[in-house]
């Protein structure tokens, strides 16, 4: 006797202007530009803020615990939003899949398991992919929605970049953040109106923020511990996820600089090319990715030139990063964050973030092997680097988190005091 296969709620064209998609929080600035870009698209979307240990405890309720912390955060955040709201009916839960050997391709199996157990079975999933996951879902990836998203991408990258290049040495308490969200409310008109995306707004706009960022009023005087956060895509930018990383670190008198979502996106795309390199299939697939990575290396271009006549170094071109993993990880290892994460620290340390926290979260072994498997080969290379790796899972304390990093930022302080007494 066959078993017969559960049919799942779908998210249909018609519940567009009838229901709300929640989605989960990971990077404030470009989520709230994501979300700016699907209303004015004619999605009633809504990103979740909810946070606190009834969230890890609502994840560990419905997720088996051996599953990756990143699942159980994002599961345990949907449940917990859930369990204070009553237009259940109205809802419907969003959530990104990568489509490759990660484990986030199958949330989307474990939240509708979570949501059976939590009686909230009736409330229908829609999935946001490029790997024809989900077909049916009522979400469209239309050509006019991937180009406000990719706009709201670039936009983003920039934000955050100048936001952290600022938020340490800033004279005024909060100017940096207020000038980031001022943007981010702009920018959000302006998709509004239909306007922000061209290549041309697109330049203007990218051109205007860098200015204004170079205008705040900052103190350069004196040198501070400058730390880099790489890590698994989730971990590495929500705060939910790392407890409140890049605050923490700006509470200890450090710059942090997290590499941006960019990279993640193009790490992807190139991935879909060395499939086809290494292993011979994918033709098509290779050069759909050849023309999208074209398309957001144009906009890459614009995000580095805006920085031109400022007093910040911009980002690196990717194509650069990408090829600094060769001689230590492999263009074949994409599994976790794969290469990326050895091309991401490389970059850190060349343009002067020796310090980096290698964010690791309980249960995705690749992630592991290809950041902790690559300290040692990186630190032959580059003797000054000082990379810790910090452990994220629902058992880990903040306070042995911390502990560490603080080891770390001590460290990154002596090197400061040993320069300054060598210039005397």
């Amino acid at each position: 006797m066959e078993s017969e296969v559960k049919e799942y709620p779908k998210f249909v064209a018609s519940m567009r202007k009838t229901h709300t998609i929640l989605i989960p929080s990971m990077l404030p600035f470009h989520m709230a530009l994501f979300e700016k870009a699907l209303l004015v698209s004619g999605y009633n979307v809504e990103i979740m803020r909810n946070e606190g240990p009834d969230v890890v405890t609502e994840g560990l309720k419905y997720v088996h615990n051996d599953t990756c912390y990143p699942a159980l955060l994002v599961i345990g955040q949907f449940i917990d939003n859930l369990n204070h709201r009553t237009d259940h009916d109205k809802l419907v839960l969003l959530i990104t899949q990568t489509g490759g050997g990660c484990r986030a391709s199958n949330y989307i199996h474990l939240l509708r398991k979570a949501l059976d157990k939590a009686g909230y079975g009736f409330i229908p999933v829609v999935s946001l992919n490029a790997s024809n996951l989900e077909k049916d879902s009522g979400l469209k990836l239309t050509y006019s929605l991937i180009k406000k998203i990719a706009a709201a991408m670039t936009y983003g990258d920039e934000i955050m970049y100048l936001f952290n290049k600022t938020r340490s040495y800033e004279t005024e308490a909060g100017s940096a953040k207020k000038l980031a969200l001022d943007w981010v409310e702009k920018i959000g008109e302006q998709f509004g109106k239909k306007k922000g995306v061209s290549y041309r707004a697109l330049r203007k706009n990218l051109n205007d923020i860098a200015k204004s960022f170079n205008a705040l009023s900052l103190d350069l005087s004196h040198a501070i511990p400058k730390v880099g956060v790489v890590g698994e895509i989730y971990v590495k930018y929500a705060a939910l996820g790392n407890n409140h990383l890049e605050d923490f670190l700006v509470s200890e008198h450090a710059e942090v600089m997290v590499p941006g979502l960019y990279g993640f996106i193009l790490y992807c795309l190139y991935n879909s090319i060395y499939d086809s390199e290494f292993y011979g299939h994918g033709k098509i697939k290779k050069l759909g990715s050849k023309f999208i990575i074209w398309y957001l290396r144009r906009r890459e271009k614009l995000m580095i030139h805006s920085m031109k006549h400022t007093k910040f170094t911009p980002m690196k071109y990717f194509s650069h990063t990408k090829d600094l993993s060769e001689g230590i990880l492999s263009h074949g290892t994409k599994m976790g964050e794969g290469w990326l994460l050895t091309a991401e620290m490389m970059e850190l340390v060349e343009i002067g973030y020796d310090n980096i926290i290698c964010t690791q979260p309980f249960g995705c072994l690749p992630n592991h092997i290809c950041g902790k498997g690559v300290m040692k080969k990186i630190k032959s290379l580059h003797p000054d680097a000082n990379i810790v790796a910090i452990d994220y899972d629902p058992s880990a304390t903040k306070v042995n988190q911390e502990n560490r990093i603080k080891l770390m930022l001590a460290i990154a302080r002596e090197k400061i005091e040993e320069n300054e007494d060598a210039k005397l």
